[in-house]
């Protein structure tokens, strides 16, 4: 085995996803503590004044104690190299999960244990499952009173349709969690509040008298009952059936507390596959084991770094090797770039990086050249499958008191829109000077007027506009998209997207209708992606 093909099998890539307030963010510093990373884990207080999470760098994510833009950290454990994706919760801001998702090749889903699967995980579970990569279960939270284990599993099974395999068993919950019995490992993991270090003691199996003595009388027999029906129904995890996304390894913990924490990043490094293979818009499957360098922009995020106006745009490597100061070749614009400056990072924190293998997640600094979707390679023509744009929900203009600042405003509108967290819409009269902003939900319009503000200093105020629906229009047949000097029939408002083409914005859904009749020869998609 090549130096190459070493380095890129002991690169491991993962997302962590959950309904918001599941315990994410908590567990992604606590995945970061047990891998060494940092000394001390900062639970997410919100305005309390704790300390702020690692993974929540953004000053209103430390102020609301909610993820509201995805956030990288790497680090190396167990001979691994570890690329740990912390992904947004909250629903408005699932396009950008959706894209993040696109560079990991596992995830791992946290249920809280009261609530079981919830709205929003339902949501990620499906970009999972469409892309069929791998998913671990974490059942959190269960020093709390929650749902019957049983029950979770259920929930888990009957709502999203994968069958769950648990590695450990609760013993107990709530005031009353003991410990977790480790199905595999025929241990037995005690826990104590205020105490991050369990107590392990190895037994001959869940029938082993010593778990007896550590499980008190009124729970054993139920805690039997689980054991015999789990032998039955239950075996071990099939490989082949994990990896198509079909079963999730499951274990269960509190992550608030770092219990089970060490039991999942294990089973994590034990069963996460390497790099997967990307598929190309020419149905072409590229090999992460090639030589030839190829990787694709998921993610870009202006001012990082406040004090320097940076801009950063997130690539997957998904083949071969990356040098510091290699050429390569940007397709879309079919320019010879040299990467001179690229970091790995720890959330904002950041480290020039030498080189990097497929699996790994670098920043390049960007001076404006790269977008969502881009592809880049050493050479070699390939494009990536495209990220299509969800459709935004609401729509409003903004509008500033000093009209000296109006070309400052524009530029942050713009930046912003570049890094998918809003679409622009431009009135073709108007022009670009005071274009239509849209987004799928209110946070993220708070997030866009908290940024102008804090990070380009405007006073931006926001005017609401009386659409809800954006709707891509295509020729019938062929499916090309229409120009911006095409007409629609009817009396639907036109506007044109960051790519040149038409969209409708509409007042509601049973708008579509009565346009769909004014033209039959034109049918009208929900997504930018053409």
């Amino acid at each position: 085995m090549t130096n190459l093909q070493s380095e890129i099998k002991r690169r491991k890539t993962f997302a962590i996803i959950s309904h918001p307030d599941a315990g994410k963010t908590t567990i992604t510093e606590k995945i970061l503590y047990n891998g060494g990373v940092i000394r001390e884990a900062g639970e997410v207080k919100g305005k309390s004044g704790k300390k702020a999470a690692t993974s929540d760098w953004m000053a209103l994510e430390q102020q609301r104690g909610v993820s509201i833009t995805s956030s990288v950290m790497q680090f190396d454990h167990k001979g691994f190299r570890i690329n740990l994706l912390d992904t947004p919760g909250h629903v408005d801001f699932g396009e950008d999960t959706y894209r993040t998702l696109m560079a990991a090749d596992s995830a791992a889903m946290l249920i809280d244990a009261a609530k079981g699967v919830e709205k929003q995980t339902r949501k990620l579970f499906e970009v999972c499952s469409k892309r069929k990569i791998p998913i671990f279960t974490f059942a959190n939270k269960m020093d709390r009173e929650g749902k019957d284990p049983l029950e979770l599993i259920d929930d888990v099974e009957s709502t999203l349709g994968i069958k769950c395999i648990p590695i450990t068993w609760p013993m107990g919950m709530g005031d009353r969690f003991k410990g977790l019995f480790h199905r595999v490992e025929k241990s037995i993991y005690l826990y104590k509040l205020g105490q991050e270090d369990p107590e392990v003691i190895p037994v001959t199996g869940w029938q082993d008298e010593l778990v007896k003595k550590y499980l008190p009388e009124e729970f054993y027999d139920k805690f039997a009952e689980d054991m015999e029906l789990l032998d039955v129904a239950v075996g071990d995890v099939d490989m082949e059936s994990f990896l198509a996304g079909e079963v999730s390894p499951m274990t269960f913990g509190s992550a608030k507390n770092n219990w089970g924490v060490d039991i999942f990043l294990k089973m994590f490094i034990d069963l996460a596959p390497g790099p997967a293979g990307y598929m190309s818009q020419n149905k072409e499957l590229v090999d992460p084991l090639s030589k030839n360098f190829s990787g694709f922009i998921f993610k870009i995020q202006a001012n990082m770094d406040k004090r320097h106006r940076d801009r950063v745009a997130f690539l997957r490597v998904c083949s071969g090797r990356f040098e510091r100061g290699m050429k390569v070749t940007h397709q879309r614009l079919n320019r010879e770039l040299r990467l001179s400056y690229a970091n790995q990072f720890q959330a904002q924190d950041r480290e020039t990086v030498e080189e990097a293998f497929a699996g790994d997640i670098i920043g390049i600094v960007d001076t404006g050249n790269y977008q969502i979707g881009d592809t880049i390679t050493d050479g070699k023509k390939l494009k990536f499958q495209d990220m299509p744009r969800f459709s935004p929900e609401l729509f409003a203009r903004l509008s500033i008191k000093d009209p000296l600042k109006k070309k400052q405003l524009q530029k942050g509108v713009q930046q912003l829109a570049e890094e998918g967290a809003i679409q622009i819409f431009i009135d073709p009269i108007v022009g670009d000077q005071d274009p239509i902003i849209g987004v799928i939900g209110e946070l993220q319009f708070e997030v866009l007027l908290y940024r102008l503000n804090d990070e380009y200093k405007l006073n931006v105020k926001l005017e609401k506009m009386p659409f809800a629906v954006a709707r891509w229009p295509r020729h019938k047949p062929g499916g090309l998209p229409l120009s911006q000097t095409e007409r629609l029939k009817g009396s639907a408002r036109t506007f044109i997207d960051k790519s040149g083409h038409l969209v409708a914005l509409l007042s509601s859904e049973w708008d579509q209708g009565w346009l769909e009749k004014e033209n039959p020869e034109v049918s009208f998609h929900t997504s930018e992606g053409l």
